[in-house]
């Protein structure tokens, strides 16, 4: 890690423990107490095998995606790839640094960088597919309930679902209109040439006409993959099941055991949406925020609502950083093996 990220990353621990504080402010620190040693620590431990499961099907999808083009890729090395996207998308704006970050520790390992690209941007697609899939099965159920509760926090779903979406459509417009793409993309960069200077425009052009080209390439290659591609889409869908049941198993340790299973799940998938709207690391405050207020018509006590809240922020952010600090540490093993011939 750079200083920079390391002062980020001491911010973001900080911002966070004044935001549970603040959370804290009207609670007694004793009933805080009370309520934690009453939890049910199985179902809680169950939603820590989810925050588990999400993170190690994530590094299934990767040694899939890289077993398809080369050998010797340990799974020992694929495991490290989600954890370092989740400490880089932690401590970046709308999560901006896990992509590169994925880049640099598939780098490390000796993909080579073009491959390394094709098939980061290839499970990127598959992931935001899924996402926008999951968004309007629970769109369908769970939005009249925020939008009779929270107006503004209704209107923010759906402008987050509809950046999710032009992401999903511009990289479709990649794979299936390549060349109108490319052209597109020129035409929209344009402008940008008349604020700098003409060599640094060149390279930042051709920088990515490079990426949209890899891209397509790597599109075409898999297209012809379709149990590959079906496997990749069914271990996501699980992926992301996992992840937003972890409210839902942490009710249950909490004593709610009548919650039902489908509405909080569904809420779940529409609060990360609102959170990837939020332009602070983490979406640090919206986050807190839109689990509060989505979440207290299900939790009545407001002590075990800042529990609920906490225990779910230590999981799905803070949990995922420290990985992220542990991966850092280990010693990638190395790719020796030749790569595996490619029918493009």
């Amino acid at each position: 890690m750079t200083r920079r990220n390391k002062w980020v990353l001491t911010l973001m621990l900080l911002l966070g423990i004044a935001i549970f504080a603040y959370s804290l402010r009207d609670i007694k620190f004793s009933v805080l107490i009370n309520d934690f040693v009453h939890i049910n620590f199985w179902w809680f431990g169950v939603a820590v095998i989810c925050m588990l499961l999400y993170l190690g099907l994530e590094a299934v999808i990767v040694k899939v995606f890289i077993s398809d083009r080369i050998s010797g890729f340990s799974f020992k090395d694929a495991l490290r790839i989600p954890a370092v996207e989740q400490l880089f998308n932690g401590i970046t704006p709308f999560s901006s640094g896990g992509q590169p970050a994925q880049l640099i520790a598939l780098m490390q390992t000796g993909v080579d960088a073009g491959k390394a690209s094709s098939i980061l941007l290839m499970k990127f697609v598959v992931f935001q597919s899924m996402i926008v899939v999951n968004f309007l099965i629970a769109l369908v159920i769970g939005f009249n309930y925020i939008q009779d509760k929270l107006h503004a926090l209704a209107w923010l779903v759906v402008f987050g679902f509809t950046i999710h979406l032009a992401v999903i459509i511009g990289l479709l417009m990649v794979m299936f209109w390549h060349a109108f793409t490319k052209r597109a993309v020129a035409v929209v960069l344009y402008p940008m040439h008349w604020f700098m200077k003409q060599d640094r425009y060149d390279r930042m052009a051709a920088n990515i006409d490079d990426k949209i080209d890899s891209f397509y390439a790597e599109s075409v290659r898999i297209s012809g993959k379709g149990k590959l591609m079906l496997r990749v889409f069914v271990i996501t869908f699980f992926q992301l099941l996992f992840y937003y049941l972890i409210p839902y198993f942490i009710m249950l340790a909490l004593g709610y055991t009548t919650a039902n299973i489908v509405m909080v799940t569904s809420m779940h998938v529409l609060i990360v949406m609102v959170i990837s709207l939020f332009p602070i690391p983490g979406g640090s405050g919206g986050a807190e925020y839109s689990f509060e207020m989505i979440f207290k018509s299900y939790i009545a006590s407001n002590s075990k609502l800042v529990l609920a809240m906490i225990l779910w922020r230590l999981l799905t952010y803070y949990f995922g950083m420290l990985t992220g600090l542990v991966a850092m540490v280990v010693k990638p093993d190395k790719v020796v093996e030749e790569s595996k011939p490619t029918n493009l």
